[in-house]
């Protein structure tokens, strides 16, 4: 029987120096930019220990220097300032007590989310080769097995950071895909592998596309795998790590999009790993997606259902991720099933739902979990 191997989204929490730095950086606030790269070192390195004494095989550097997952460009290419509208997810807007809760409670994160203002264009790849050189050096220190690096995907970047200088949508995208092509091309080629993260794939369908149907939908979910996949097209697919999302919050989420209506979408991505939701309670039954379209699922394609949630302090156990992680070796062998995390677990910088410790002991069981397979 083939092991079961395990990782994770990527997003880790970060220390509060991590965070302060970031902020700093964040506010424009004077620091010193050695203190901010040694800090960013060590804490790579210790998060990379506490992946692999957790039992993940391959891990990441948690996104430790980003403020987002996405609205980290601004910091590495022109043509951003301002802010962009923000919109709520449509399932928090039907509760609205709820959505001033979470307001109330600290529970939206606050940061910059500029406009496209102007042409989009690298500042450079010295941030990048940076964090990429923490991440390798942190794993020759610690053992691990493999790494990756994650990277906003054109989608996501043109959902949060809004345009307001290209002429169209598709014009935005095509410019995004041009900008990001050389960050993607420079992780893979560090030997590291590659992580796009999609939301835009599902989450914007209730957030940005509102007044669209379902179908309307996944015509522009397809625009932007297209430009995705233009952008990966000097990378080798099985560099590639593909990750759909809904939003990593815990809310109602009764206004997702099915699985099933994105499926033929999240295949259709230049990606060998495709990372999905399972544990979410409005997307844990969806598992009979790919047992129904098993047919449709490319032979080269490796299934990472995410097998404990990234919104509650539940420390899942071991025997619930089994069963989780076999329900997928039942429709593509054990050789196409990785264990994952629903989301990341530090997706804004200093912003997180569960404890920090809580994350690697869930990402301990999520281990233990898929030793148990048999």
């Amino acid at each position: 029987m083939t092991a079961i191997k395990t990782t994770h989204v990527g997003s880790l929490p970060r220390t509060q120096d991590v965070v302060d730095f970031i902020f700093a950086r964040e506010r424009e606030e004077a620091f010193e930019q050695d203190a901010f790269d040694a800090c960013m070192t060590a804490a790579v390195s210790e998060t990379v220990r506490k992946q692999v004494e957790a039992g993940i095989d391959v891990v990441s550097d948690g996104e430790t220097s980003k403020i987002s997952y996405a609205t980290y460009v601004k910091d590495r290419y022109t043509g951003f300032a301002g802010d962009s509208p923000r919109n709520a997810p449509a399932d928090l807007k039907m509760f609205p007590g709820f959505l001033n809760r979470l307001a109330d409670d600290g529970g939206t994160p606050k940061y910059a989310r500029p406009m496209c203002v102007g042409e989009v264009r690298s500042k450079g790849q010295g941030e990048l080769e940076k964090d990429i050189a923490n991440l390798k050096v942190a794993i020759a220190e610690h053992g691990a097995e493999r790494g990756f690096m994650n990277a906003a995907s054109p989608g996501v970047i043109s959902l949060f950071l809004q345009n307001d200088y290209y002429k169209s949508r598709e014009a935005y995208l095509a410019a995004l895909a041009d900008a990001m092509k050389a960050e993607y091309e420079t992780i893979v080629a560090s030997g590291l592998d590659l992580q796009l993260d999609c939301p835009d794939l599902a989450l914007s369908r209730h957030m940005l596309f509102t007044d669209l149907s379902d179908d309307e939908f996944v015509k522009v979910a397809n625009l932007h795998v297209e430009a995705l996949n233009y952008a990966l097209s000097d990378v080798p697919a099985d560099k590639v790590r593909v990750h759909i999302c809904w939003g990593n919050y815990e809310g109602p989420h009764c206004c997702d999009i099915p699985m099933a209506k994105m499926f033929d979408t999240l295949m259709a991505t230049k990606s060998r790993y495709v990372l999905f939701e399972t544990s979410n309670p409005r997307h844990g039954h969806e598992w009979t997606t790919f047992r129904d379209r098993k047919a449709d699922i490319p032979e080269d394609k490796v299934l990472v259902p995410g097998v404990v949630d990234t919104t509650t302090n539940f420390v899942e156990h071991p025997e619930l991720v089994v069963q989780r992680i076999t329900r997928f070796v039942d429709i593509v062998g054990a050789d196409r099933v990785m264990a994952g995390s629903d989301c990341g677990f530090g997706t804004f910088a200093g912003f997180g739902a569960v404890d920090p410790d809580i994350a690697f002991a869930k990402l301990a069981a999520l281990s233990e979990g898929a030793s148990l397979v048999k």
